[in-house]
C-alpha cells in the first residue's frame, strides 16, 4: 500500500476567508450550548500555524513535496496540502493563503493532461496521485468555478469511470484490471465531490462501487480487508471502507456501524495512521453522535500533543506512523490540518 493518500454548509467571515465567519467565535458558541466536538483555541492555532508551515514550503512551480518521497509525488503532495488549505477556511485567491491556494491549484491544472492524467500515468501506484488530485479539484471547482478546472476536472472523472474493474473497485494503474479499498476510497471520494459540483456521474458507476467495498467486510471483526478475503482488517482499510460507503450514499448501513466500532475498539493502532485517519476522521463525523464524541476529542489531544512547534509554525513529521517509511512533513501536517479543520465544516465533502 502507497502511503498517500477528502450540500455547502459554510460559514461567511474568517479572518483567513473574507465573506466567512470566524470559526474560532462559532467553536466558542458550541462549547457553551452543547458537548459536541468542536475546534476550540487551541487548536485553532494549532491549525493556523500548520497552514503557515504548509504555506511556507511551496515549491516555485505550486506543488509540494520536502522529502524524496514526497518529490516523487507531487501531485498527490499537492492535492492533499490543497485540502488542509480548504478545510481551513482558504480559497484560490481569498484570504492569507489565498496566494499559495490559486498557485497550488494553477500547478494541478497545468500537469493535467488531455487524456484525463496527471502528469505520469506509468507511475507505479498512479491511481493514488489521481484520486487526491482529483479530489481536491473538485472541491475547489464547487466554490470558485471556472471553465477551464471544469474541462480538466471532467476529463480526470472519466478516466475514473473507465479504469473502474469488473468488481466494481479501482488498483494502481489507469486501467480496469484490478481492485483494493485503499485506492478504491480515494477514486469514490473524488466521483462524490464532483458529483456534489454538478459534474455528471453516471449511479451505476457508484452502486457497483457499494458492491465492491462490501466485499472487503470481514464480518468476524466488523472491520475491512485490503482486498476481499485478502490479509487481516486493519484500521486504514476499514476507515477507508466506511468512509467509501457513506460518500456514495450508504450512511444508515449496518456495515458502517459494524466498522466504526471496529476503529473505536482497535483505538491505537498505528499501522498507516496517517493514510487511514484522512477517512476515520470523516467517516465517524458523518456518523456523528456518540461515534464522533469519541474520536475528535482523542484525536485532536493527541495531534496536539506530538505537533512540532517552531516561533509561529507547527509541522508533523509522521513518526506516529508503522509501515510508512516515507512519510515526510508535507504529507502529514496536510493530513492532520484538514481533520482537525473538520468542525469547521468548511468543505462539502466532509459535510454532513
Amino acid at each position: 500500500m502507497l502511503v498517500l493518500c477528502l450540500g455547502h454548509g459554510t460559514v461567511p467571515g474568517a479572518e483567513t476567508a473574507p465573506r466567512r465567519e470566524d470559526p474560532a467565535a462559532a467553536s466558542l458558541k458550541l462549547d457553551a450550548t452543547t458537548d459536541v466536538p468542536v475546534v476550540d483555541p487551541s487548536t485553532e492555532e494549532l491549525i493556523r500555524a500548520a497552514v503557515r508551515f504548509l504555506a511556507s514550503k511551496q515549491l516555485p512551480n505550486g506543488s509540494w513535496g520536502m522529502t524524496d518521497f514526497e518529490r516523487r509525488h507531487p501531485v498527490a503532495m499537492t492535492g492533499y496540502t490543497l485540502m488542509a488549505f480548504l478545510a481551513a477556511g482558504h480559497l484560490p485567491g481569498e484570504g492569507e493563503e489565498g496566494k499559495a491556494v490559486r498557485s497550488g491549484l494553477q500547478y494541478l491544472l497545468d500537469v493535467a493532461k488531455p487524456d484525463g492524467t496527471f502528469g505520469d500515468r506509468n507511475l507505479g501506484q498512479y491511481m493514488y496521485n489521481h484520486g487526491v488530485a482529483t479530489i481536491a479539484l473538485a472541491e475547489v471547482y464547487g466554490q470558485s468555478p471556472s471553465p477551464d478546472l471544469k474541462v480538466k476536472l471532467d476529463r480526470a472523472i472519466r478516466l475514473i469511470i473507465t479504469s473502474q474493474n469488473a468488481e466494481g473497485g479501482w488498483r494502481y494503474r489507469p486501467v480496469a484490471q484490478d481492485a483494493d479499498v485503499s485506492v478504491t476510497v480515494l477514486q469514490v471520494v473524488g466521483l462524490r465531490a464532483a458529483k456534489n459540483a454538478g459534474i455528471d456521474v453516471p449511479q451505476e458507476t457508484i452502486e457497483r462501487a457499494v458492491k465492491y467495498v462490501r466485499t472487503c467486510f470481514d464480518p468476524g471483526s466488523g472491520g475491512f480487508t485490503y482486498q476481499p478475503g485478502n490479509r487481516a482488517p486493519g484500521y486504514a482499510r476499514t476507515a477507508a471502507a466506511i468512509y467509501s460507503l457513506q460518500v456514495c450514499g450508504v450512511y444508515d448501513d449496518p456495515l458502517v456501524q459494524r466498522g466504526s466500532e471496529y476503529l473505536i475498539k482497535n483505538w491505537g493502532q498505528r499501522e498507516w495512521f496517517t493514510y487511514g485517519t484522512f477517512y476515520s476522521v470523516p467517516a465517524q463525523y458523518m456518523l456523528g453522535g456518540e461515534a464522533w464524541k469519541f474520536w475528535y476529542p482523542r484525536m485532536r489531544t493527541q495531534l496536539q500533543r506530538q505537533a512540532i512547534r517552531e516561533g509561529d509554525r507547527a509541522y508533523w513529521d509522521g513518526s506516529m506512523d508503522m509501515g510508512s517509511n516515507g512519510l515526510g512533513p508535507i504529507y502529514a501536517t496536510a493530513v492532520y490540518t484538514a481533520v482537525l479543520a473538520m468542525p469547521w465544516n468548511y468543505v462539502p465533502i466532509y459535510q454532513r
